[in-house]
């Protein structure tokens, strides 16, 4: 059932608006009546039948309220995905899938146009839909909904990821408590940070038994620092200056007290400009032969704090988990090469977090798919 109509969701503010609907019957005065708690429901519709992954045999597209970048309650869309067979008692484990870069646009939210690499993706996920758990799938905050997706924000999509699981659960009542957080890339440091803060954000009503991430974009955030006019003084890979460009877009617009804008050139800021509307595949091919180092007027390490305010935005924890991390990489890996990995394990290690770590000798999108040797019977046993 439709809660509250699309146009209105297009359209909705907390801080200010003023909206006349139907809720099941009873009249919404304001939209200071309206409960934004985290994980609640927003708006169910049918998920498109070409998006429903391998061995489905139920899917929803929601929308739900979760948290923003400023602490502020704000939406997100994301979809669920029930497996086929009879749910075993107390319902459904649950994986909640934190996906990759795809972009920040709206028309790329994966809900609606379904993941930026459908082949691999579709074939991950459907392995867990076979191995008997329900998926559920966050958009992240402002990817389909209101405002800009803060990308790469660790804390904004735990809040996602975790308000995706107790979102599906409201509507789809064959689904357990009992979870786990799986991504990749961009999916992968929201996956490792969630489980950071899933016990926190769960509350009691949900079960969080452990995180696996692959490809983890960790410890990225020291790149940044270096960066201001002529460096890097090349260009860097396709996909690199995208992300690239994708981070200061989503810095831009979770901070917009630093003035981003003042630290760009003008080319800089129109393709900062632009990267906010192209979905990632589109970006790789616009952007490549981008110079790094022609994006800048200033130095990035001239904003006050900047190491602070980056580690706190995009920083991967390294202390803190209650459950189990699974972290996987691929050794060719270009899009996040090895060392990331390697270093936050090293991190974790060091501050006695339990953490394994599986290499793979493949790149970035391969260590996904070889992963599930290990990373199945590391979530089964999370279970047991």
């Amino acid at each position: 059932m439709s809660i509250i109509s699309r146009p209105l969701v297009a359209a909705l503010s907390v801080a200010s608006l003023v909206l006349s609907v139907t809720v099941l019957g009873a009249s919404v005065a304001s939209a200071d009546e309206v409960d934004t708690t985290p994980g609640t429901v927003v708006e169910v519709e049918e998920l498109a039948a070409d998006l429903w992954l391998p061995g489905t045999a139920e899917a929803k597209r929601i929308t739900y309220w979760t948290v923003g970048s400023d602490g502020a309650p704000a939406l997100s869309t994301g979809a669920f995905f029930v497996p086929e067979g009879t749910a075993p008692e107390g319902g459904w484990p649950v994986i909640g899938w934190a996906h990759g870069t795809s972009g920040l646009a709206d028309d790329c939210a994966p809900s609606l146009v379904g993941p930026a690499d459908a082949d691999r993706d579709r074939q991950y996920l459907g392995t867990w839909l076979g191995q008997g758990y329900a998926i559920a799938a966050t958009d992240y905050v402002g990817l389909g909904t209101p405002g800009l997706m803060p990308y790469l924000d660790g804390k904004v999509s735990a809040h996602s990821v975790v308000d995706s699981v107790k979102a599906s659960r409201q509507v789809e009542d064959s689904l357990s408590n009992k979870w786990v957080v799986v991504g990749q890339s961009q999916g992968g440091g929201a996956a490792i940070t969630t489980g950071r803060y899933a016990t926190e954000y769960g509350g009691p009503e949900l079960d969080y038994r452990g995180a696996v991430g692959t490809g983890v974009p960790a410890n990225i955030e020291l790149a940044l620092l270096p960066l201001g006019p002529g460096i890097l003084p090349v260009a860097a890979g396709k996909g690199l200056t995208t992300y690239l460009l994708y981070i200061l877009a989503g810095l831009r617009y979770a901070h917009p007290e630093i003035d981003l804008n003042s630290y760009l050139t003008e080319q800089g800021r129109q393709l900062v400009d632009r990267a906010e509307g192209v979905c990632v595949l589109a970006a790789e091919d616009e952007f490549e032969g981008t110079i790094s180092g022609d994006l800048f007027a200033k130095p990035l390490n001239q904003i006050p704090n900047f190491y602070g305010l980056v580690n706190d935005y995009m920083g991967v924890p390294t202390s803190g988990y209650d459950r189990p991390v699974f972290i996987g990489q691929g050794l060719t890996d270009v899009d996040v090469p090895a060392p990331a990995a390697l270093s936050l394990v090293a991190q974790l290690k060091a501050n006695g977090q339990d953490v394994t770590l599986h290499t793979y000798p493949t790149d970035h999108s391969g260590a996904l798919l070889q992963s599930q040797a290990d990373s199945v019977p590391f979530v089964k046993h999370l279970f047991e």
